[in-house]
């Protein structure tokens, strides 16, 4: 177990030390999240190519099902975070990922797609408004019969954690760069309609300091029956609503609500 130290002021860093730092940080704390990465790859087969995924960041969904064959489309908004997937593809999968910096709310593509995909919990950062755009937006750029499919924290379990939580270590990983120690910390605090997840980074250096970096999630605590209608709301039929990513029936105790709409014409 690694000690905190002192934290060394990141105010003398320059702005783009910090952009080329966190995208690195986020990678090796969530890529080691591989349970979903099945599912998606089934709708995928299923559906066929091409697949837009929205929110792609560094890649964690993007880079697997490309190695398996999969045409990719990856945006997200972040520049920092497409610079890092940019730089993860490898030679003989630079012909099927193409990166697109754009809102997931106000995007334009000429391509259509079959399969939508939209991981990682990001779908209930969105308020409602981003969420109708975003809606519009994967409307207009699906086929025919096309799939949109969401997944998030189940709401319910969401509203039933406590107010507040102390920040507690959760892991710990060697920087792929510098070889020094990151200790990641996390908690959240609850309000009235959003829970806020923050992270916080560590880097360990050697003199004694530490860098120290902060990310946080803000998600929605609306009910299921409110991304339910919106879904409809915009021509999107839900075909399927998972639990988890065994495609388990969902329930109020399911750890996950996933969303699968089929374009209505």
């Amino acid at each position: 177990m690694y000690r905190i130290p002192e934290v060394k002021d990141n105010s003398t860093l320059h702005r783009q030390d910090i952009s080329h730092m966190l995208p690195i940080l986020y990678h090796m704390h969530h890529s080691k999240n591989m349970e979903d990465l099945p599912f998606w790859q089934g709708l995928w087969k299923e559906q066929g190519n091409p697949v837009l995924e929205l929110g792609c960041g560094t890649g964690r969904v993007t880079l697997p099902l490309a190695s398996e064959g999969a045409s990719m489309f990856g945006l997200d908004k972040s520049l920092e975070m497409l610079l890092y997937l940019k730089s993860h593809i490898s030679d003989h999968l630079r012909g099927k990922i193409n990166l697109v910096q754009a809102d997931m709310a106000d995007f334009c593509l000429k391509r259509s797609f079959p399969l939508i995909i939209l991981p990682c919990n990001t779908y209930s950062m969105l308020d409602e408004t981003a969420r109708i755009k975003t809606l519009n937006c994967v409307v207009s750029r699906l086929k025919p019969q096309g799939i949109f499919t969401v997944s998030i924290p189940n709401p319910v379990l969401l509203r039933r954690m406590p107010a507040l939580s102390e920040p507690e270590e959760e892991d710990f990983f060697e920087h792929p760069e510098t070889g020094n120690p990151v200790i990641i910390s996390g908690g959240w605090e609850r309000k009235r309609g959003i829970v806020i997840f923050r992270w916080v980074y560590h880097h360990l250096l050697p003199d004694g300091r530490a860098e120290r970096y902060e990310l946080k999630s803000v998600h929605s605590l609306v009910g299921t029956d409110v991304y339910l209608k919106e879904f409809q709301a915009v021509g999107l039929d839900v075909t399927n609503i998972y639990g988890d990513y065994n495609r388990s029936e969902y329930t109020d105790d399911s750890p996950h609500l996933i969303v699968v709409g089929k374009k209505r014409r």
